[in-house]
């Protein structure tokens, strides 16, 4: 079986950690070995660069943020994705570097040359077979998030970021055909109808 690269995006609130399980599940019962993992994120490093990027407390410029999160997506790659897709396991990633362009470019503003340089240096070509985004308004992102946990430093910005934040990842998903856009305002069941459906297309392209 070939192996495959799986990628999980969305605006904070929009509901990704929903349907993780629900993947791993669909995976196993699929006879599909599967690593699971995140950005920022994913290796020892990365968990420390995470807990600083998301701290409410942490003062740091746009460039040094991107920079940052190119660094845990290079250690990520490098000890986590690449081994496992070598070895013909599929990756499952909670953000990937389509969250760059949509936080840093988008929401930031960040120009999107800076951050694809980054991208064909630290990826070396390296891109996701399939990128579910998890689309959902802005409003309703932000009363899930305020009734289940406390927010991180991204999740307090205004809401024009998210905005901004969103209309980044739909521009992306228009122009890569990877992309599969699910509406997560719906139920849970009927996104994971979906979910199911594309991952059944992706199992049998390979």
């Amino acid at each position: 079986m070939v192996a495959r690269f799986i990628t999980l995006e969305g605006i904070d609130g929009a509901g990704k950690s929903s349907h993780l399980k629900f993947i791993g599940s669909w995976l196993e019962s699929h006879g599909i070995d599967a690593v699971f993992t995140r950005e920022p994120g994913g290796t020892g490093l990365g968990e420390k660069l995470r807990e600083l990027l998301l701290s409410p407390s942490t003062r740091v410029s746009l460039e040094s943020e991107t920079l940052l999160m190119f660094a845990s997506r290079q250690e990520h790659i490098v000890q986590v994705i690449a081994p496992a897709l070598s070895c013909g396991r599929w990756v499952v990633s909670d953000r990937f570097t389509d969250a760059s362009f949509a936080y840093q470019g988008g929401g930031r503003g960040l120009a999107f040359e800076r951050i694809r340089v980054l991208e064909d240096w630290v990826q070396q070509g390296l891109q996701p077979d399939l990128t579910f985004l998890f689309d959902v308004p802005p409003e309703l992102a932000q009363s899930r998030m305020a009734a289940s946990r406390q927010l991180d430093r991204f999740e307090r910005e205004q809401a024009d970021f998210h905005r901004r934040v969103r209309e980044a990842y739909l521009e992306r998903a228009r122009e890569n055909p990877r992309f599969c856009v699910l509406d997560s305002s719906r139920s849970l069941e009927a996104i994971r109808v979906d979910i199911a459906d594309r991952l059944s297309r992706l199992q049998e392209a390979g």
